[in-house]
């Protein structure tokens, strides 16, 4: 009949040194895998490629939308202040396929922006489109 376990070792170390002795030889390989990447990190340092620049453009562009909204909450087509009447009166037709494109100030309320989208809603808008500027 054969043993489950092998016979105690006749070396005289203990269990644990043993133990520790097999363990040698991982920690050697994952050193070299560790110096190996090291390595091969420095010698593959090349930068990335330059990016196509943008040209920087020193006059601000407003985008292109169907309403800008200022930071006061005023409602403007083509630079034109308007009310909730004129405003939707001036707006094209409700689309499915095309959202409504809207650009707001980046100073511009939650209360006067909630105040817009209540009456386009009312107007029959379903899709719309909030172009906001990045915070400088």
């Amino acid at each position: 009949m054969t043993e489950l376990f092998p016979p105690p070792s006749t070396s005289g170390k203990s269990l644990m040194e043993r133990v520790e002795d097999a363990l040698l030889p991982l920690i050697n390989l994952v050193f070299l895998l560790l110096m190996f990447f090291i390595v091969a990190g420095q010698l593959a340092d090349d930068p990335l490629p330059d990016l196509p620049a943008t040209p920087a453009s020193s006059e601000q562009q407003s985008p292109h939308a169907d309403l800008m909204v200022d930071n006061k909450g005023n409602w403007r087509i083509n630079g034109e202040n308007l009310d909730a009447q004129a405003l939707l009166q001036r707006l094209p037709e409700p689309d499915a396929q095309t959202p409504l494109k809207i650009a707001a100030a980046s100073r511009l309320t939650m209360a006067d922006l909630e105040s817009l989208l209540r009456t386009l809603e009312n107007g029959g808008y379903k899709e719309i489109l909030l172009l906001t500027e990045p915070e400088a």
